[in-house]
Order: structure tokens, then sequence, then C-alpha cells
């Protein structure tokens, strides 16, 4: 679910297009392509570009900027086998090259990534029944 990032624009809401390409075999079990995304927050719309890796051997999904209005964007989910289910981690370094957004998206940062999470907890018990997520 969180490897198929095509499906993005299916359940978060502020991602309004997603156009993946580039789809490349980079290693056993390892799949990259590049994803064009635009995203939209009451006024604010911005568009930009990352590179997805899938590795199935190290269980992990990264995303990294291409271009953008981000001065960084990089982004691993990380899943690990453990008792009675599976371990996740997502870990999200992010900063706008605009100054104000920047502050913006700070002062706002745990909201948004709780949010963020809760929409894949969401999204997981669609998909899988409740106690999936």
């Amino acid at each position: 679910m969180v490897g198929d990032v095509e499906r993005y624009p299916d359940f978060i809401p502020w991602i309004t297009r997603l156009h993946a390409y580039n789809h490349q075999v980079a290693g056993e079990g390892e799949t990259r392509f590049d994803a064009d995304i635009s995203v939209g927050f009451k006024m604010l719309q911005e568009k930009f570009s990352t590179r997805v890796t899938r590795a199935a051997p190290g269980l992990t999904v990264d995303m990294n900027l291409i271009r953008g209005p981000f001065k960084e964007m990089d982004g691993r989910w990380t899943f690990t086998a453990a008792e009675g289910g599976t371990r996740i981690d997502f870990d999200m370094d992010m900063a706008f090259k605009n100054p104000v957004l920047n502050a913006l998206f700070k002062a706002n940062f745990n909201i948004a990534v709780n949010r963020l999470i809760a929409i894949f907890e969401h999204r997981a018990r669609q998909l899988y029944g409740e106690g999936a997520a």
C-alpha cells in the first residue's frame, strides 16, 4: 500500500495529481520511478518531482527530491517484522526554499505528519480490515 505511490491521489486528499514515469528495475527486488506530484492546501498549490525507490529486500520505500519548491525533501518508509505484526517507521526531512513557507511548514510539521499517518492507517483498514492499521 505504501509502495503503491501511483494510488496516493485516491486517498491522500491534498495530492491533486500524480504522474509516474521512467519505471526501471534497479536491482533484484528493487524498482525505481520518477513521479510528478501536484499538491493543494487551500490557497497553496505546488508541484514537485521525486524519485521513488521500492526495495523489497530491505523492506523500504524511499522518496528523494528531483525538483520543486523544496530546498530538501527526502523520505523513507521502513518495515520491520515485530511480534504480532510489523513495525513501520516513517522518516521525512523537508525544507522549503521560501523562508515564509518553510516557517509555516515547520510550525505545522507534527500536525501534517500525524494527519498523513492517520490517512495511511485508515487506508489500511479499508483495504485489509480493522486489525490492519
